[in-house]
């Protein structure tokens, strides 16, 4: 079984070759001269201590550690000359040589940062997201990092759960697709190429399903619901060629990931094939200690044996491990084969032929923040803002006249990265108020602060837990809120940058009270009651509940946290530069009381009316409508598209045979624009209880004034299938029901039968 892993990992890799082959012996070979402790090294993933502050790259212990073959990888070193350091020790004052894996969290971009993972999801453009990545391993790997903890493809239904900014939102066709583009923009062709690395991926698995949307909580769900709607992420990235899985923090099934064989064995390797290697989260074997599985030593022996083969930080493998030996509670065949993985993973990295081959320092200064990748960032950001309103057509705007630009975020550098991007500089970040004296150079732009982000000192206190995100002013809010207001009186259109501190999402930023903050609500009414046209630039790591703001006469546009581009960006697409072609890929709920919520779920048997209106034992809400504030796949332009002549090329198939639908698209505005063509199935009928409807393709194309064109979208025989009660993925005959449209509200529809 171990062989026929190797096989297909490597197969996955485009590395299946004569020197493929070899290197799987040379791994044997190494294995046969190591003592248990060394084996046992390589499972040893550490960060750097207090000794960085003083120059030195490692502190003293971890440096013995490296010297005594105790450390299998870093994370928290990056820099040629720093890494080089590191990995000198591991090859020359080593017994063996082994050189280190040195892993780090680019999870959107290196130092040219781009906007967070749910913000580029927004693009639907697979090119771009691979093109994202690709930058991203360029620049990292021209820093000395070869390892990469990304993507995270966790599944998010519950917008209060911070790390739904890191992902791509609630979808699994969606999910998968961006899992496999990331996948391959990381590790290309050739993971031994300098400018590629090992990929992540992130957290296996359910950890999006963390119940109360609150961050390292439980998850509990059939596997049946598993299966159809969460793990299909993590198999597309198995698929694509994955090196390495990161486990979660939750349990699944009631044991926790990092100490669970059915999810690291059974599920992962047996079933998926995969043949890479396994590392916990941060500390989280652990962690299995307080979720009540026993002390150090039984929760590491547990870890080992369901499949995971390296300890992040918590070091229980490196001082317990061998008492486990000795006392039979592990066997040296688990040792050795975890082992086996990690020196595998360096094989394929290039690190045995050239443990030096990410180090070179001309990479450094020509790679990282150069001009074409700050010049993608920006095209990656302009692509992944969505207009949610456009009130009057204001936008998009002239470059003329006095716009007043205010906001707690319009001049706010250090929130324009969004959160978990610890190798960015925010130093370096372009803000709003500069991207729209850069872009609109022909308007007069003044700007007002207006308002505090919070105005809650001990809420502040908790989001700056990092570093200060929220700066309450020194000023009075009403001080603040009359500048913005007596500005906006003089001036011709106002444009309010709103929305989430950068800390406000992300991991630990769980929040019950997804709204903009009450001190920006106010500020937003004062600027409407000016009468002046008012767009709100709206910026978050999460879908938000807006239903006051939706109800007022503004232009809404959704720019996430974009990234070192960020005002330049906006202006683009504020000003008209770039037509804004983003659509949402998580829905956004009226208020908290309806999470979760989103377009896949299930009919029941009392289903609420398609009307809307409240019925008396009927699946409903007495003080809210089920639909949501806004849908999955939501998002305008500032032109418009006409749907017509939806057809199958069959009314009928067999099983086995594929079939499409075609559908003409009509740019009916008057601008150039893009639009992401969605197809969403229904199986009528089937063995286990269907979803409303999936989406299962999409397309995303561009049209000029007047131009239509057909769109033709196809649907394999796996698209038709799912997961039944015994878990074997299977069609069943009967009607099929497709729609096609501009979101999951899609209204055109056409039927096929499936023999």
């Amino acid at each position: 079984m171990h062989n026929k892993k190797i096989v297909l990992a490597l197969m996955a890799l485009s590395f299946w070759s004569a020197q493929a082959q070899k290197r799987i012996q040379e791994v044997e070979v190494l294995l046969n001269k190591m003592t248990i402790e060394e084996k046992i090294g390589q499972l040893n993933l550490l960060t750097p201590g207090g000794g960085v502050a003083t120059g030195e790259v490692v502190s003293k212990d971890v440096e013995s550690k490296i010297k005594n073959g105790q450390v299998g990888g870093l994370f928290g070193v990056s820099g040629p000359e720093k890494v080089r350091i590191a990995q000198e020790i591991a090859v020359n004052n080593s017994r063996l040589g082994i050189p280190l894996l040195i892993g780090s969290d680019v999870i959107h971009g290196y130092k040219t940062t781009y906007p967070i993972p749910l913000g580029l999801s927004s693009s639907w453009d697979m090119e771009l997201v691979k093109q994202a990545a690709q930058m991203a391993a360029k620049e990292a790997t021209a820093d000395g990092i070869n390892w990469n903890f990304s993507p995270m493809v966790d599944i998010a239904r519950d917008p209060r759960w911070g790390r739904i900014s890191e992902g791509a939102g609630e979808d699994p066709y969606l999910g998968s697709k961006i899992a496999e583009a990331m996948v391959k923009g990381y590790q290309g062709d050739d993971l031994s190429a300098t400018h590629t690395m090992l990929a992540c991926v992130k957290h296996f698995a359910l950890y999006g399903a963390s119940e109360a949307g609150r961050d390292y909580h439980t998850v509990d769900m059939s596997k049946i619901k598993m299966f159809n709607q969460y793990l299909p992420p993590y198999e597309a990235a198995i698929r694509a060629g994955a090196a390495s899985v990161m486990s979660s923090f939750n349990d699944v099934d009631g044991v926790p990931a990092s100490g669970n064989s059915w999810l690291l064995t059974d599920l992962l390797r047996d079933r998926w094939g995969f043949g890479g290697f396994v590392v916990s989260d941060y500390t989280s074997v652990n962690e299995m200690i307080a979720h009540g599985l026993g002390d150090l030593q039984a929760v590491s022996a547990l870890a080992l044996k369901a499949g995971l083969d390296m300890d992040m930080v918590g070091e229980g493998f490196q001082t317990t491990l061998k008492k486990s030996l000795d006392q039979g509670k592990v066997t040296e065949t688990d040792i050795t084969n975890a082992c086996r993985r990690v020196l595998e993973a360096k094989y394929l990295s290039g690190l045995f032929d050239d443990p030096y081959r990410y180090l070179d320092p001309q990479r450094a200064k020509k790679d990282i923040l150069a001009e074409d990748n700050r010049a993608l960032a920006r095209k990656l950001a302009t692509h992944s803002f969505v207009l949610l309103k456009n009130h009057n057509n204001i936008l998009p705007l002239k470059k003329a006249g006095k716009i007043a630009l205010v906001g707690p975020l319009a001049d706010s550098r250090e929130n324009m990265l969004g959160t978990w991007a610890p190798t960015g500089d925010f130093n370096l970040a372009v803000t709003i108020l500069e991207g729209f004296k850069n872009v609109g150079a022909g308007a007069i732009i003044q700007f007002a602060k207006g308002a505090n982000i919070s105005d809650d000192t001990d809420f502040a206190k908790n989001v700056n837990a990092l570093g200060e995100r929220i700066v309450i002013d020194e000023r009075s809010s009403e001080t603040m809120l009359k500048e913005a207001v007596d500005l906006t009186n003089t001036s011709d259109v106002v444009v309010a940058v709103v929305g989430e501190a950068s800390e406000m999402s992300g991991e630990s930023s769980s929040r019950t009270d997804i709204s903009i903050p009450e001190s920006q609500k106010r500020l937003i009414r004062a600027l409407v009651d000016t009468g002046k046209p008012v767009v709100l630039v709206l910026m978050s790591g999460r879908p938000l509940t807006i239903s006051e703001e939706l109800d007022m006469p503004v232009s809404i546009l959704q720019v996430w946290h974009p990234g070192v581009e960020a005002g330049n960006a906006i202006a683009d697409v504020v000003f008209g530069d770039y037509n804004p072609s983003g659509k949402l890929t998580a829905t956004w709920p009226i208020n908290v009381g309806q999470i979760p919520i989103y377009h896949s779920a299930k009919v029941t048997g009392r289903p609420a009316p398609e009307s809307g209106e409240f019925q008396k034992f009927r699946s409903n809400y007495l003080d809210a409508p089920n639909t949501p504030l806004l849908p999955f796949g939501y998002g305008l332009s500032y032109t418009t598209f006409e749907y017509s002549d939806l057809r199958l090329s069959k009314k009928e198939i067999g099983r086995g045979e594929s079939i499409s639908a075609t559908v003409t698209v009509k740019n009916t505005g008057d601008h150039t624009g893009e639009e992401v063509v969605q197809l969403y199935l229904r199986d009528m009928v089937r063995s286990i209880t269907p979803p409303k409807r999936q989406l299962k393709g999409f397309q995303k194309i561009k049209l000029k004034k007047g131009e239509r064109k057909e769109v033709t979208i196809t649907l394999t025989p796996d698209d038709l299938k799912f997961y039944d009660a015994q878990l074997e993925f299977v069609s069943e005959p009967g009607e099929f029901k497709i729609f096609v449209g501009t979101d999951s509200n899609a209204d055109l529809s056409e039927s096929f039968i499936l023999r």
